[in-house]
């Protein structure tokens, strides 16, 4: 095995989200060396420049612009890189094109290390972490991707909103896809313990269902939201790979609902998300939390509905 450095990381990708995933690793103060790559060189070491210009106000830091080389001893490799949706393309045209960015990027990386945790923010996340752990070969719990952390995020936030009360405090999932089939895991959700709709009436909310619907419908809606005001969405998911990176540098077992590749009866071979326990050695075992029969159905649906497009993009 060689010498990994486990204060290195590498970002694969220099666009919005790439750049804003940098500033916040920096701001982190996680790791002592980061390598941004990028197909336009020039770019990435544009933004390497910028973030570095911050450097006095964190802590210190080595940050360039970089190339697959420079991979060899990082220890997490962010992969960002990839086409964003264009009005008028269908989800499988999306797919089809980063299915075929990742077949360039992914065997360069395998190449040099055999040996990092490869973390995958780009979208269509859950195919193409399921397309980056079969092109690269890697065991499967050091390949996966943000998921629904975001989805997440936005659900606590909102409920905090809606309850008055600080985020942090609320324990919810959102689990499936990223995407439009995802799920609300209303059945086991609570703030500090007590169950959310006994919260909700204690907060003075008695139409307990529509307002959680509305809340449901609001966080799926959210990329689309930001996406129509300023066209991209990047520091929410920034924070969400910090978040993410914080659990395995520090080893620190924290659940989170990152995408993994799932193997059982009703739902085998497809990679999406579930509370998870995050560490060093990347994902350690699934978190199974209660789920009603209607999430459960909903659970498969999405996972269905994943490997249908996993088949679809794969055909010819």
């Amino acid at each position: 095995m060689k010498h990994i450095n486990i204060r290195k990381t590498a970002i694969v990708g220099c666009g919005f989200v790439g750049a804003a995933s940098a500033f916040a690793i920096m701001q982190s103060g996680l790791f002592s060396e980061m390598v941004l790559i990028d197909a336009n060189k020039t770019k990435a070491e544009g933004e390497a420049l910028d973030i570095s210009h911050g450097l006095p106000f964190a802590k210190p830091m080595k940050i360039y612009a970089g190339t697959y080389d420079d991979i060899a001893d990082a220890s997490l490799i962010i992969v960002t890189a990839g086409a964003g949706q264009k009005p008028g393309e269908t989800r499988l045209d999306l797919v089809k094109k980063n299915i075929a960015v990742f077949k360039s990027i992914i065997p360069e990386i395998a190449q040099r290390n055999k040996d990092a945790i490869l973390l995958i923010v780009a979208n269509p996340v859950d195919i193409l972490t399921y397309v980056a752990a079969k092109l690269s070969g890697y065991p499967e719990n050091r390949v996966f991707g943000t998921g629904t952390v975001l989805d997440t995020a936005r659900l606590k936030y909102l409920i905090g909103e809606h309850l008055q009360v600080d985020p942090r405090t609320v324990h919810a999932f959102i689990i499936g896809e990223h995407g439009d089939s995802e799920i609300v895991a209303w059945s086991s959700a609570n703030v500090s313990g007590v169950p959310l709709s006994e919260f909700c009436q204690m907060r003075g909310h008695f139409d307990h269902e529509k307002a959680m619907q509305e809340i449901g419908e609001s966080v799926k809606n959210s990329a689309y939201e930001i996406i129509e005001k300023k066209n991209a969405t990047y520091y929410g998911i920034a924070m969400s790979v910090k978040r993410v990176c914080e659990a395995i540098v520090r080893d620190e077992k924290s659940i989170l609902p990152v995408s993994t590749i799932h193997h059982g009866s009703r739902i085998d071979d497809v990679a999406f998300s579930m509370p998870t326990i995050v560490g060093k050695n990347g994902v350690e075992t699934l978190v199974p939390i209660q789920l009603d029969g209607n999430e459960t159905d909903a659970l498969i649906k999405s996972a269905k509905t994943l490997r249908a497009v996993i088949d679809e993009a794969f055909e010819n």
